[in-house]
């Protein structure tokens, strides 16, 4: 008895006692891909929330930011163990064709939600006047200048600088001055609504939350940093507090909304509607903070997209990548965020693009990949032979698969609502 304890006792990963500056050098990586999900079609979904049911959304956060947790703390341990990005794990674990199946529905679903963020970051701007024939091409050329740049941790370093404009959102929220009282009680009591909306718009908080691509990119980050096992302590900590963060600021998104154009009856389509909603009921001051959190979302959000769908190409096909990789190292991977970046910005200058079509595509694709993912992720996660005594744990994989079944199960429900018209 006392050796099958021991022998336990081995194959559990060791307690470590915490250094405070590998904590702080270690954040970033689960900061940057948690606030990237926070994009244009987040912040138009937090908005919309908060604009047709008040505070009665709130309590959906709190279960979100549990289930980013998951799926984040999750690829970021596989990128620790392994050294191997998702897209390379799911090649050696399940194949190539699966895994060329898995990157054409990224590269498809990647690309069209690349081109919201930059309808997102052309709406915030002309909020501040600026025309979309300027607003679009100077944002374009300055995110492929920075992708291009050859350093990751100076990339990251201007993601994080970037991510510092959320706080306009907390900014906001005080502004506005809500029933903090009320707030408080919805996040922590959901109230029931009998409506097909509301199920609709609990369908896309979730889908906003937790897309494929921040899956991949949690976990190239990691390995980018090449971050190994005794590093797993310290990269947890990053991906809890980014999710908390993250899930943070989409509260105060929904507070603001809710608080200001819930009681006014304003009904907003986009994250643009709302910050200009804003300034005739709580002044120009709001409108303005939004409008530059809407800018900074989409902004961080198409810095990121085509980094990571043409790392995770590269990756699931053996081709050089990396943001240190010159144009002759790895043309592929360069090409592949060059013309990402060069489609999406001319087609959100076509002047009849159906915008709206394609953010509702990548929503299907999204909803259909996710899930499939996630399979692909909890049985990796859960193989010895590949993560060794940082398999997960039984509570772990309840917790992954809650995600999965969660999460299909809402995608099917959006699918049937969507076909019955809702």
């Amino acid at each position: 008895m006392a050796r099958r304890k021991s022998m336990r006792a081995q194959e559990r990963p060791e307690r470590v006692k915490l250094d405070p500056r590998r904590v702080l050098g270690a954040m970033g990586p689960g900061m940057v891909a948690a606030l990237a999900g926070a994009d244009a079609g987040g912040v138009a979904a937090y908005s919309n929330s908060g604009a047709l049911y008040g505070y009665g959304l709130l309590w959906t956060v709190p279960i979100m930011c549990l289930l980013l947790i998951v799926a984040q703390e999750t690829a970021a341990r596989m990128g620790c163990v392994t050294g191997k990005g998702f897209a390379s794990l799911i090649r050696e674990q399940y194949g190539v064709r699966l895994s060329a199946l898995a990157m054409l529905a990224l590269l498809i679903s990647n690309a069209t939600v690349t081109l919201s963020e930059f309808a997102g970051i052309a709406s915030g701007l002309a909020l501040f006047g600026v025309p979309t024939y300027v607003s679009v091409p100077v944002a374009a050329l300055a995110i492929w200048m920075l992708t291009m740049s050859g350093s990751y941790r100076r990339i990251e370093k201007v993601l994080l600088a970037i991510s510092c404009v959320f706080v306009t959102y907390v900014v906001a929220g005080f502004m506005v001055g809500p029933d903090w009282g009320q707030a408080f009680h919805d996040t922590l009591i959901p109230p029931v609504y009998g409506e097909p909306s509301y199920l609709s718009l609990i369908v896309a908080l979730v889908g906003t939350t937790i897309a494929p691509w921040m899956v991949f990119l949690a976990q190239s980050n990691v390995v980018e940093r090449d971050a190994r096992e005794d590093d797993i302590p310290y990269q947890r900590i990053d991906t809890v507090t980014g999710s908390v963060v993250a899930s943070a600021i989409s509260w105060f998104i929904i507070l603001v909304t809710g608080a200001v154009l819930y009681p006014a009856g304003i009904v907003v389509e986009g994250a643009e509607d709302a910050a200009a909603a804003l300034a005739p009921l709580v002044g120009d001051y709001a409108q303005a903070l939004f409008g530059a959190g809407l800018i900074g979302a989409s902004f961080l959000a198409a810095c990121v997209l085509p980094g990571i769908t043409s790392s995770a190409i590269c990756e699931a096909f053996g081709w050089e990548r990396g943001a240190d990789r010159s144009w002759q190292e790895a043309p592929v991977y360069r090409g592949i965020i060059t013309a990402i970046l060069a489609i999406s910005a001319i087609i959100v200058l076509l002047p009849d693009a159906n915008l709206f079509g394609i953010m509702m595509a990548a929503q299907v694709i999204n909803g259909v990949l996710l899930p499939v993912l996630l399979v692909f992720m909890v049985g990796i996660a859960s193989d010895r032979h590949v993560m060794g005594r940082y398999a997960n744990s039984r509570l772990w994989n309840a917790c992954t698969w809650f995600t999965i079944v969660s999460v299909t199960v809402l995608t099917i429900v959006m699918f049937i609502l969507q076909a019955l018209g809702w």
